[in-house]
């Protein structure tokens, strides 16, 4: 009977030096993105005036397997990596289930998330081709808080713009990022002609992660010596998250171990793109082709579950390249539910592909039975999960309780991304019972 920890950290010589590109081992590729202006695929060219070079090359790249992370990325991941994979034995206790449940933490940082892994080196590429600012968008925070860290370290300026529902729900995590030396602005707003566009539009909308977007890269592009970075979504930003799969992977050959089910909350799809890498790899190849692997979303932000599989902008303001992904439309503008990190209108081009192509899973749950979950980890497991994260917990505990019911012992692995002590005001209102479920109408959906 092997012997397995309850918390387990890779070497530190064991840490990935590559990271792992999957689009390399699909078969079918995802759709490239495409100049709205020209109606042909975008070129470096067309990407220039808005990402760093070495990010355009690594975004457009479909078949380079292993990009090679640079010494000064490797430093500073040395900070937080590895991150801990957890065998959640009080967890499996409780439900009185026979499956193993495993999840890969990665909430040792003071962003609180798995954001830091590409925060680090899309600031690292900017500095080394001579920029001198950033600008980004945040949802939840984590995202604008990871790069704040990341630019900090590099010696860049960095505006975030902050969903505007998230600023005011969460009124520290901009003073966190402002402690690291970032600007914050609430989304949308009325410093960029998209913010106040729509602002003219809606004055009482409380914001989207397309708004932010739109905001972000107008400045970027309207700024010398500056480049727009995003946190999810795109191919480049996968690449980078693939370190956390790769190490989930290495640690479980330690025990004999290997996932049936690998989930991931899904909202640009960054965390779960990154965890399932090294695993999907395997499924695509052939060797463990009944993997499942499930994206988990919010049911008042449904991209995979209700959206449709199409080109559209990756923005609100229409002014970014469009992608082939499952979108609820640009104009989309979700409710203000607490999981402001899973309130885009889109979805990941590659996860997309992946789960058109029928190689993924997808499921949407309300708010409620989220935070239902989440509380039952944190007593549990002691760790205060963020509404993100509690998405994942939600479905691992429902898959864990099919195998009580079926007698199998299945190894369930998810990716808790993050924890949420800046979520404290969600966690009021569902103890305080105040707590609504929205789903949104079939004629909100694909709005633009």
């Amino acid at each position: 009977m092997k012997t397995i920890p309850y918390r387990y950290y890779l070497p530190e010589d064991k840490m990935p030096k590559s990271w792992y590109n999957l689009r390399a081992a699909m078969k079918d590729k995802p759709e490239p993105l495409i100049n709205p202006g020209t109606g042909q695929p975008v070129t470096p060219d067309d990407l220039r005036p808005v990402f760093c070079d070495e990010l355009i090359a690594q975004e457009l790249d479909n078949d380079t397997a292993e990009f090679p992370i640079p010494q000064p990325i490797l430093d500073m991941y040395r900070i937080y990596r590895p991150s801990p994979i957890i065998r959640a034995y009080r967890l499996e206790e409780a439900l009185g289930t026979p499956a193993h449940i495993y999840y890969k933490f990665e909430g040792n940082n003071t962003s609180g998330s798995h954001k830091l892994n590409s925060a680090l080196a899309q600031a690292y590429y900017a500095k080394a081709q001579g920029m001198k600012a950033l600008t980004t968008e945040t949802g939840a925070g984590q995202w604008g808080t990871a790069l704040a860290e990341a630019c900090a370290a590099f010696g860049l300026d960095l505006t975030v713009f902050m969903v505007k529902g998230s600023y005011n729900q969460k009124p520290y995590r901009k003073d966190v990022m402002r402690t690291f030396g970032a600007k914050v602005i609430a989304s949308p707003s009325d410093t960029t002609n998209a913010g106040r566009a729509i602002l003219a539009n809606d004055p009482n909308t409380s914001g989207s992660l397309g708004c932010a977007i739109s905001e972000a890269v107008e400045l970027a592009v309207t700024t010398p010596e500056c480049r727009y970075v995003l946190g999810s979504v795109l191919n480049q930003v996968l690449l980078h998250q693939s370190v956390i799969g790769l190490e989930s992977y290495a640690a479980l050959q330690e025990f004999g171990e290997y996932p049936d089910i690998v989930i991931g909350c899904a909202g640009g799809g960054s965390n779960l793109g990154g965890l399932m890498a090294p695993f999907m790899r395997d499924t695509l190849e052939g060797k463990k082709p009944d993997t499942r692997f499930v994206a988990v979303e919010p049911a008042s932000c449904p991209s995979l579950t209700r959206g449709t599989f199409a080109y559209d902008f990756c923005d609100t303001g229409k002014i970014t390249p469009m992608a082939k992904m499952y979108t609820l439309g640009s104009g989309f503008i979700p409710s203000a539910n607490h999981a402001g990190g899973l309130r885009y209108h889109g979805m990941s081009p590659m996860l997309s592909k992946l789960y058109h192509d029928g190689y993924m899973e997808a499921v949407a749950y309300e708010q409620t039975q989220v935070f239902d979950a989440a509380t039952m980890f944190a007593r549990l497991e002691t760790i205060l999960p963020a509404p993100e994260s509690a998405h994942a917990i939600r479905c691992a505990v429902d898959e864990a309780l099919k195998c009580r019911e079926t007698g199998e012992a299945k190894n369930i692995l998810f990716g808790l991304t993050g924890t949420g002590y800046f979520d404290m005001a969600a966690y009021a209102s569902y103890l305080d019972g105040t707590m609504t479920d929205y789903v949104p109408k079939d004629g909100e959906i694909m709005a633009r």
